[in-house]
């Protein structure tokens, strides 16, 4: 399957954003693209760096605007894109939503963001319920899909399930970057952690991974942090781990990647996690923490 990512910076121009992301989703297109993933919460500023009531104007219902008009480039284009959007679901009930619409422009399915962080720079819990339309795989043209969010790329339970309920790869629209007082070091390490983590998801599920990230500088609004610059560096992994290709820290890129569906099953073979799961003896998986 031919991928497509879109790493981007964004503006507080919506209009233009998307715009951006539209003349970036057909450049990929034009290559043969099949899918096309982009980044979380992109058409707007990473808004999250501060409480503001008001912000909530930003959210919109699905269907809505954002997959009316995206629905209507993927009808003409052919392909099948994932979506991050801010979903109003009803008053003062709002979520993280990633959406993928078919190739036919209607949508195949969703998936409500089931991690919401709560760190300096990072108050997604003042504007986002918790999903709870569980770790489903999103059926599509391509492959059935398993879409997670960000803060779940550090849960190895969410991708087990989404592994477990069928997906046949596993993608994070994302949005993380660096505070700034950080040391270099710590930089890295951060950075690093991202990295290794979805990588290991790859392997323990032998399943390819996409991670698509922003990058770019964006202030706080409020002045109480030095801001984020986001780190960028999207990736695509194979089932073993392996990087198929990973983009710059610094700069907006758009990138094919060709990605082997069928080397699951092989890796699958060799490295039999699934036969040896001891699934008698995880019941204790799901308490908060084991006394």
């Amino acid at each position: 399957m031919k991928v497509g990512i879109v790493q981007q910076s964004n503006t507080a121009n919506i209009a233009e954003n998307v715009d951006k992301l539209k003349s970036n989703i057909k450049k990929l297109a034009a290559q043969g693209a099949e899918l096309v993933v982009l980044q979380e919460l992109h058409n707007s500023l990473y808004f999250c760096q501060t409480e503001e009531t008001s912000v909530f104007d930003l959210a919109e219902t699905i269907p809505g605007p954002s997959t009316n008009e995206f629905g209507a480039l993927v009808k003409e284009l052919g392909i099948v894109l994932v979506l991050s959007l801010f979903e109003k679901r009803a008053p003062g009930l709002y979520h993280n939503t990633a959406v993928v619409i078919e190739k036919d422009g209607t949508i195949a399915g969703k998936y409500r963001k089931m991690h919401i962080p709560d760190d300096p720079a990072y108050y997604e819990k003042f504007y986002f319920t918790p999903g709870d339309l569980g770790f489903k795989p999103i059926e599509t043209s391509v492959g059935k899909l398993g879409v997670l969010v960000c803060w779940d790329q550090w849960y190895p339970e969410a991708a087990r399930l989404m592994a477990l309920t069928g997906a046949e790869v596993l993608i994070y629209p994302t949005a993380i970057g660096w505070e700034s007082t950080d040391t270099q070091d710590e930089k890295n390490r951060q950075r690093d952690a991202w990295v290794i983590s979805q990588r290991g998801h790859a392997v323990a599920n032998g399943l390819n991974v996409v991670s698509v990230n922003r990058v770019g500088y964006e202030p706080d609004p409020s002045g109480q942090t030095n801001g984020i610059q986001f780190w960028g560096s999207s990736f695509v992994a194979g089932p073993q781990g392996e990087i198929l290709w990973q983009a710059s820290n610094d700069r907006e890129e758009t990138q094919l990647v060709e990605v082997d569906m069928k080397r699951s099953e092989d890796v699958r073979r060799i490295w039999p996690f699934f036969r040896d799961r001891r699934i008698d003896a995880f019941d204790e998986i799901t308490k908060r923490f084991i006394d």
